[in-house]
């Protein structure tokens, strides 16, 4: 099942469900990749990426990418991919002053578009809420490019939330003086944090993250717990725990189904810090959600 849709501004939405899917290298507008079911893998230049339902892909203008479905499972894709005209207008009136915005409201070539940083982001809160009433518009019926439009306006503003959330607000949290410096050390622990999403399930160990946020191991240790508050072995067990409560929210797998494919060792183990984290046990997680 496919659908496109290309509105009158250029902004496009499209979407699929499939098992099996290979997209060659193409270039992109900024877009928002996310997975609603299973999951998809991204190549962008030498970094492989694996999206989730909880996260979502954002992708700069200009970036060259290809992605892949290969899941026994059926994968349920949306992609939102903003003119630059559109995103360029919409960057103009968060940086702009109201009198600069009067005197002047159809220069969309005064200010550039910004370059982001390109990275995977929890899809939850007002994010997830706006997507999901959209992806529920287009399902049910055709809705028209002003009630579309501003469901990607609301996209915008959400992302930038998150954005000054995930990357602005922690780099303030890095011990250094120079702005560009905090700037490239969250750009590697944002390799490092995609590595250990991506990876969450292997038998991955502190060298290899650290190698691919080319940060020595204690470097790593010490800017990831500043920026983000908790160690990546701990960063690592939250995704973990994050992946095995969607496991119980939307599938019949067994508890130790779901502890083998999370990347635990052992039940135990996972019982103990599932309940540490989450106050229940993941067996009354899942039989509260059906009560309800």
């Amino acid at each position: 099942m496919k659908y496109l849709r290309v509105l009158k501004n250029n902004n496009q939405i499209s979407s699929e469900t499939v098992k099996q899917a290979y997209y060659p290298e193409h270039i992109s507008n900024f877009s928002m990749q996310m997975v609603f079911s299973g999951n998809s893998t991204y190549d962008i230049g030498k970094r492989h990426l694996n999206l989730y339902p909880d996260s979502f892909l954002a992708l700069n203008q200009g970036t060259h990418y290809s992605s892949k479905v290969d899941s026994n499972i059926p994968v349920n894709m949306l992609s939102i991919s903003f003119a630059p005209e559109f995103l360029s207008d919409f960057y103009r009136t968060q940086h702009k002053n109201i009198n600069a915005l009067l005197d002047d409201p159809f220069n969309t070539t005064e200010h550039s578009q910004g370059f982001f940083l390109e990275t995977i982001y929890p899809f939850s809160g007002d994010m997830k809420y706006n997507i999901l009433n959209l992806k529920n518009q287009l399902e049910q019926e055709s809705p028209d490019d002003l009630l579309v439009n501003e469901y990607l306006h609301h996209s915008l503003i959400n992302y930038f939330k998150i954005y000054h959330k995930e990357v602005s607000n922690k780099s303030e949290n890095l011990s250094f003086l120079n702005k560009s410096t905090k700037i490239e050390i969250l750009k590697r622990l944002t390799f490092a944090k995609e590595y250990i999403s991506s990876n969450y399930n292997k038998n991955i160990d502190l060298e290899d993250i650290a190698q691919t946020a080319c940060l020595s191991v204690n470097h790593l240790l010490r800017t990831f717990k500043q920026a983000y508050g908790i160690s990546p072995h701990q960063y690592l067990i939250k995704v973990r725990i994050d992946r095995s409560k969607y496991l119980l929210t939307n599938t019949r797998y067994t508890l130790n189904e779901i502890v083998e494919i999370v990347g635990f060792e052992c039940p135990s183990s996972f019982i103990r810090l599932f309940k540490t984290m989450n106050s229940t046990t993941p067996g009354k997680y899942r039989l509260n959600l059906q009560l309800n």
